[in-house]
């Protein structure tokens, strides 16, 4: 998840919802109808260049018509801005962090970092057991460092790029990155949003983790299994051009053990819990003096000089920080892996994510989401119906708000007494917010988690929507064990 300090947390869950009673729901969902049927026809037309820049401007059009509803109901155009600023303002952080990500992918590209990753990951995985590695990778650095963000960052990167010299489909790759990523995140006591949803459902950490895991873990094992039985469904293929690859890695890069000390380090002060922008800095500094120790003649191709001097080292490096980067080879599947786009590449995600906040910062001002929220919970009277009531509520603020937060804080808030009063503790409102809101979020291009982990990974939500199995099947799993009364803890009486 994207990562937050306290205090940044404590401002979340003490946001105030604004509410606006004349507001109808017709009204209320009359922008989200306008947004969903523009961006569908939006994707017909652009196809998978709908990033490119239409999708944005077609949010900042969903935005105009909330705005226009809005009016009608008597909000001010400064209320709209006012909330707009506040949603901006909450995704500094994640803007900071992408840009960091960008140029920490370029230092780690001309480091030889990710390429050691590549050559030595090729030695090791095969296509039958690449996918179920993905999963149990990732899970196991999300767990360590509580954040899927710093994952996909780090070993994600590393592993899209052994997926592509495999042969394997990026889209496969990136859901069980995501998958495993999501399941460490969720179970981690250092991830953000496990302490948030807890806190704003009213129970304690290790309480929450203790009940999520019911839900969390056959999730996980489901997920397992799929990956398992989709790694037999790969071809060898890749194995017959695997060692032809491994010579023209070693030919561009000195390979060497000793550059997995970079990331071992940026892992090590996650875990340390260092704030994520510094451990990404220091990664992206560290890739840059490998980089001159290790691979000189790399620098020199980058900076386009034959023999480097102090300036050109500076030039070579900046660049790979910057912008586009590539390094020479005649491998044709190469060549792709041994491209960075630096910073410039996350600059589209970032536009991405600022149409986006306008869209959920409008919708919030006129009071939209929480009359959808409230809707949604008197939607259903029975216990069953309160869980779905949830569910709907939080992947539907993925959708309109595109922050992962909100669809944490929003319905913890909403529904906290309803939960009370139909005599279920509080766990039960906390793992669902989890299951429902945190995961779901990588699913919505648009939302923050889906631009970012689209942009890092490089592969667009829709190739990798299907296969992140844990992410969508999360939702479906508490809905079970609510219509079949699996541990649905009750208030103790007093």
């Amino acid at each position: 998840m994207q990562e937050t300090n306290n205090g940044s947390e404590i401002k979340i869950q003490d946001q105030k919802i604004q509410q606006n009673k004349n507001l109808s729901i017709w009204e209320a969902l009359i922008p989200v109808i306008a947004l969903i049927g523009m961006l569908a026809y939006n994707v017909y037309v652009f196809g998978d260049d709908a990033l490119s820049g239409s999708n944005q401007f077609v949010l900042l059009i969903g935005g105009v018509v909330a705005a226009v509803v809005g009016f009608k109901n008597k909000v001010s155009f400064q209320l709209m801005m006012d909330e707009v600023a506040e949603n901006i303002k909450s995704t500094a952080s994640a803007i900071l962090i992408l840009l960091m990500v960008g140029a920490l992918a370029g230092t780690w590209l001309i480091s030889g970092i990710i390429p050691s990753m590549i050559y030595y990951g090729l030695q090791v995985l095969n296509p039958t057991i690449f996918l179920v590695a993905c999963l149990i990778i990732c899970a196991v650095i999300s767990v360590a460092t509580g954040s899927s963000w710093t994952t996909a960052a780090t070993v994600g990167i590393a592993l899209i790029g052994i997926g592509g010299a495999l042969d394997i489909s990026l889209g496969m790759t990136a859901g069980a990155v995501l998958s495993g990523a999501y399941f460490g995140d969720k179970m981690s006591p250092m991830s953000d949003t496990t302490n948030l949803a807890p806190a704003m459902a009213g129970t304690d950490l290790f309480t929450h983790i203790k009940y999520m895991a019911y839900t969390t873990v056959p999730t996980f094992v489901v997920t397992f299994i799929f990956f398992l039985i989709l790694g037999f469904t790969q071809s060898a293929s890749g194995d017959a051009n695997t060692g032809q690859m491994l010579a023209d890695i070693d030919k561009a890069f000195n390979i060497t053990p000793w550059l997995f000390l970079v990331p071992v380090v940026v892992v090590v002060l996650i875990i340390k819990k260092t704030p994520p922008l510094i451990a990404l800095l220091a990664g992206t500094i560290l890739g840059g003096i490998f980089a001159l120790i290790f691979q000189s003649q790399v620098v020199a191709q980058v900076a386009g000089v034959e023999k480097l001097d102090f300036n050109s080292a500076y030039k070579g490096v900046m660049q790979a920080i910057t912008v586009d980067t590539s390094v020479a080879t005649d491998n044709e599947v190469l060549k792709d892996l041994f491209t960075a786009g630096g910073m410039k590449k996350m600059l589209g995600t970032i536009w991405l994510i600022l149409c986006a906040m306008v869209f959920g910062g409008i919708m919030d001002a006129i009071g939209a989401l929480a009359k959808i929220s409230s809707f949604m919970l008197n939607l259903f009277d029975s216990i069953f119906g309160l869980f779905a009531s949830t569910v709907c509520t939080c992947i539907g603020l993925n959708v309109t708000a595109s922050d992962q937060y909100l669809a944490l804080v929003v319905p913890g808030k909403m529904y906290a007494k309803a939960f009370k009063d139909k005599g279920l503790a509080p766990e039960n409102l906390s793992r669902t917010l989890e299951d429902s809101g945190t995961v779901t979020s990588v699913l919505i291009p648009w939302n923050t988690c889906g631009a970012y982990h689209s942009g890092v990974l490089g592969v667009p939500v829709v190739d990798y929507a299907f296969y992140a199995m844990f992410n969508w099947l999360s939702p479906f799993m508490t809905l079970i064990f609510a219509a079949f009364r699996i541990k649905i803890r009750q208030l103790a009486k007093s």
